[in-house]
């Protein structure tokens, strides 16, 4: 489990100079400014729905006594609340956006570490289809992530939980961005039932990868190379373990 993790940590050194070697950072700019845009929109967003959350969860407490512990609780749960869930739409929007230049790049990749020269040509039907993949994908992961947060914000609430939730949410959210960053490589090998068991069993590496994209966003500046970065790291591993397991059918490392 560890060496899964550690793997998908360190790949992000090796992914940071294989695009300087190869001369990627074409792929850079336009995932950069979706991510500038998106990050905007939510965050925007998000600030001011936590503070109407607050104000209607204040609003429900009939009483007097406790009134201040309550808004406390109010405002600091609708101020994680958004934040999660922001981060969460965020994180999908932008791997599925970026998904037309991410997908090309960790091909470019993959055809590299193994010394294949194979041309890649543009073809609006593949991208169709990989936008179809990757929205089928993300709604999946949406669903139960947003169910796993949602079961630890509730035990946010009793206060021998709060300490650990937030580290737990961030965990879960690492979790399913390294699921995402993933499945740029496993597109060209796998169908979505195939790909989905392939992480189940890389589980450690897709946290690992997924680690620091999240840490990547929360330090803010840093979110405008995550997607680039991450998607190469993720190639970098994965097409390791398809190497050693050339078809899905026969099991995981």
């Amino acid at each position: 489990m560890f060496k899964g993790i550690s793997n998908g940590i360190t790949a992000y050194g090796k992914a940071l100079r294989l695009i300087s070697k190869l001369g990627l950072w074409g792929y850079v700019l336009i995932p950069a400014l979706l991510s500038l845009f998106l990050a905007a929109i939510i965050g925007t967003a998000a600030w001011n729905l936590s503070d109407d959350m607050g104000q209607q969860l204040i609003a429900w407490y009939p009483w007097e006594l406790g009134a201040s512990i309550v808004e406390r609780i109010g405002t600091v749960f609708s101020g994680v609340l958004m934040i999660a869930l922001g981060l969460m739409l965020y994180k999908h929007l932008i791997i599925l956006l970026s998904a037309p230049f991410m997908s090309p790049l960790s091909e470019k990749v993959e055809n590299h570490l193994l010394g294949k020269t194979t041309t890649i040509q543009f073809s609006m039907t593949q991208m169709v289809k990989d936008l179809l993949r990757g929205l089928r994908i993300a709604f999946r992961n949406i669903i139960r992530e947003t169910f796993y947060i949602l079961l630890l914000l509730i035990a946010g609430l009793i206060p021998i939980f709060s300490p650990f939730a937030p580290f737990l949410i961030f965990g879960v959210q690492s979790f399913y961005a390294g699921f995402g960053n993933i499945d740029y490589t496993l597109e060209r090998h796998a169908n979505v039932r195939n790909s989905i068991r392939f992480v189940k069993g890389n589980k450690s590496l897709a946290f690992g990868n997924g680690l620091v994209f999240m840490g990547l966003l929360a330090i803010g500046i840093g979110f405008l190379i995550a997607p680039p970065l991450a998607a190469v790291a993720a190639t970098i591993e994965t097409t390791k373990r398809l190497e050693l397991k050339p078809s899905l059918s026969e099991g995981y490392v």
